[in-house]
């Protein structure tokens, strides 16, 4: 197909030549699988096709295109540099296609609707927002499930590719296309168990505070230094006996030992439990702004902005912004 362009300034706006035959659309949901799996076997399952009607429709892409798309690596087969270029705009068309295609929710029964929205949220989030956010979807739309999933880390390719609807926690660079919204503040401190030392002490001192170990998780490097170097400046040093892989484990530690835990207060204050005593840091530390995000062609989506809207009502009732 030849494409012509309106302006060498402009080269994403193209045109068809309409003396050219119309070009097969159906062939944009075989690319995305080609260039997702990046094997003919394996999107030929995706799309329910067989392998050989998949390998003939790989050959139409190349004829459509120009360009081989795939090519053999040994027993492999890899993107050329053009497929590579075009991956993520063709999944994003054909995610935009398959919504515009899709039952208008604006009009929808929320009691009847079934949908299965994901979202990307470390497992604070979950334990101190989950269980309510989940009562307030099943009150309105019965059929929505809620699939959460750890983020090991933190990048804006999951909402890009469709494999995340929303993703919740402190904003850091993640493209000019992701739109962003604050949903509350939050700030570190203290957690023992009930019987430590610390908790009959009405303020915590840096001296006493840097006298027991103490247990963290991988989150908020920016913060723990800045109270380390607090510690620091008064010539004493906080001894880390333990590094865990989240807050809740970080919790448990805590909560079975001597060792002081490092949290965010939302989620120590959703714990409530009568065995754990929280309190505030000696030293002053900077706040953190917890936001949801989300990629723009989701903005307008009816059941996206329900959601979303929803996001924001549960979480601030709980931790006022």
């Amino acid at each position: 197909m030849q494409l012509i362009y309106a302006s060498d300034a402009l080269p994403h706006l193209a045109y068809c030549d309409h003396a050219m035959p119309e070009p097969d659309l159906n062939l944009l949901f075989a690319l995305d699988a080609l260039l997702t799996e990046k094997n003919v076997t394996r999107a030929a399952r995706s799309l329910h096709l067989s392998a050989s009607a998949m390998s003939r429709t790989l050959t139409r892409l190349r004829a459509a295109t120009g360009d081989p798309l795939l090519v053999r690596a040994g027993r492999n087969m890899v993107l050329t540099p053009h497929a590579e270029e075009i991956r993520e705009q063709t999944h994003n068309i054909v995610l935009e296609a398959r919504l515009l295609l899709c039952p208008s929710s604006a009009a929808a029964d929320f009691s009847t609707l079934s949908r299965t929205l994901r979202i990307r949220a470390n497992e604070a989030f979950v334990e101190a927002f989950g269980a309510p956010l989940i009562a307030e979807v099943t009150a309105v739309a019965p059929l929505v499930r809620l699939h959460f999933s750890s983020k090991a880390e933190k990048s804006a390719e999951y909402l890009r590719n469709g494999s995340a609807d929303l993703e919740i926690g402190v904003l850091e660079e993640m493209g000019p296309e992701i739109r962003v919204r604050a949903l509350f503040r939050d700030r570190y401190v203290g957690v023992v168990r009930k019987g430590h030392p610390l908790e009959t002490e009405q303020d915590v001192t840096i001296a006493r505070y840097a006298a027991f170990g103490h247990v963290v998780a991988p989150h908020g490097r920016q913060i723990i230094d800045a109270l380390d170097a607090a510690i620091a400046l008064q010539g004493l040093e906080r001894t880390t006996v333990a590094v865990v892989p989240s807050f809740p484990a970080a919790l448990a530690v805590a909560q079975a030992s001597d060792l002081v835990a490092l949290l965010p207060a939302s989620f120590a204050n959703a714990q409530q439990s009568e065995s754990l005593h929280s309190f505030e840091l000696p030293v002053a530390t900077e706040g953190l702004t917890i936001s949801q995000m989300w990629h723009p062609r989701l903005e307008n989506d009816p059941v996206h902005r329900w959601f979303r809207q929803l996001v924001l009502d549960v979480c601030r009732r709980k931790v006022p912004f």
